[in-house]
């Protein structure tokens, strides 16, 4: 695979980090008639779903150029790199915690999640497509099984002060947290996968797209199908532990919006449950079917635009080359006085990131936190071809 650049990709970054924007700071509930926000409807699970899969495409696409038959060679600094890359990673998003106002910050998941990238690196697409199968379906039950036996989530966002408790980070990092690691690696290794496949062949994107709108109807028809059954409404009602609902479509609402993460545990019916955030297997399955979807027809349609086509899309969509740097961004305008009304319209936050990033794009720049992470990991990687010069290409 070439490792010149998927702009395809970048407009499927850039859709995950509107995507984000939108579900930080549009209300689940309309204030006016009481009924759910579409665009909450739209986005909420999926964004972050789709930033988690482009997570594991980007690990491929950063380390295609080092290849032994279609695999990554077992170049040591090459995974020193990757680890470094996730470190500085999750220290932003520990740092970012400190100010976040309302919202979750993935960025430590995030960080946590490319550390899962290490033992399966050289992995193919066919083996990583079955790990993300099975791992899609297990997780979730061991995920349901394990966490009675932990402490309960605080549901604070990761900061500084969370170092003070190791243990209780580590659970809601991998079990009970906003984006536990257990259930997401399974977006990480959907991304890994289809990070092995050649990308710019249009009939790849065109089956990837095909099988990821099949993925997502059939999850959600399904939980549809097993959720009009009264016994099972009750059993969900009867285990919900979030708060209190008196009836199906009580809950029901409460479900679209979403939860924090994981679902209650009293039922294995909460398994087949259709709600973002919860790590069931339908919304493992569904989110990551619309992930697929997103990014295969962006990469298609981008293939079909010349030269200087290319160069305008990759321009437009110019914040999926400095995700991070924009992520950042819009954490900490957030977190801004609230006299600073400004700081709190979308419009505000769309026009900035979406300018700031056509921006850097134009004049081919790289995003600050981009160059950080870049050059830290490039530093360990020197480093390690220093201290080991007899293994650069071990076999």
């Amino acid at each position: 695979m070439t490792t010149s650049r998927i702009i395809g990709v970048d407009v499927a970054r850039a859709l995950a980090l509107l995507g984000m924007v939108v579900a930080h700071m549009r209300d689940a509930v309309t204030a006016a008639d009481g009924g759910i926000d579409p665009w909450h409807q739209v986005v909420a699970g999926r964004s972050s779903a789709l930033f988690a899969v482009l997570a594991g495409l980007s690990i491929v696409l950063a380390t295609s150029s080092a290849t032994t038959e279609g695999r990554p060679s077992l170049n040591p600094s090459a995974r020193a790199a990757l680890a470094c890359r996730a470190v500085v990673i999750a220290t932003i998003g520990v740092l970012l915690g400190a100010v976040a106002e309302g919202i979750a910050v993935i960025l430590t998941y995030y960080g946590v999640l490319f550390l899962c990238a290490l033992p399966v690196f050289r992995w193919r697409a066919r083996s990583l497509a079955l790990l993300a199968l099975g791992w899609g379906v297990t997780a979730p039950v061991v995920s349901l099984a394990v966490r009675p036996f932990l402490p309960q989530p605080s549901l604070d966002v990761p900061a500084p002060s969370s170092l003070a408790d190791p243990l209780a980070l580590t659970s809601e990092l991998f079990f009970t947290g906003y984006y536990p690691v257990l259930t997401w690696a399974t977006y990480l290794f959907v991304g890994m996968a289809i990070g092995r496949l050649d990308l710019r062949s249009r009939g790849i994107s065109l089956w990837l797209a095909l099988g990821g709108g099949v993925l997502a109807v059939t999850s959600f028809g399904i939980s549809a199908m097993v959720f009009s059954t009264v016994s099972v409404q009750q059993s969900l009602i009867d285990t919900y532990d979030r708060g209190d609902v008196s009836d199906w479509s009580e809950l029901s609402d409460t479900l679209t919006t979403g939860l924090f993460g994981t679902t209650p545990t009293g039922s294995f019916w909460w398994l087949a449950v259709w709600s973002p955030h919860t790590g069931s297997m339908v919304d493992l399955a569904h989110t990551a079917g619309c992930a697929l979807v997103i990014i295969a027809l962006a990469v298609a349609t981008t293939s079909f635009l010349p030269d200087d086509g290319r160069r305008v899309v990759s321009v437009i969509f110019g914040a999926g080359s400095m995700t991070l740097t924009l992520y950042a961004v819009h954490v900490l305008a957030l977190a801004l006085p609230g006299s600073w009304d400004w700081a709190q319209e979308i419009w505000v936050h769309v026009v900035v990131l979406g300018g700031g990033g056509a921006i850097f794009a134009a004049y081919r720049m790289r995003g600050p936190l981009e160059w950080l992470v870049t050059y830290a990991s490039t530093a360990v990687a020197d480093a390690e071809n220093v201290t080991r010069p007899g293994r650069l290409f071990r076999q």
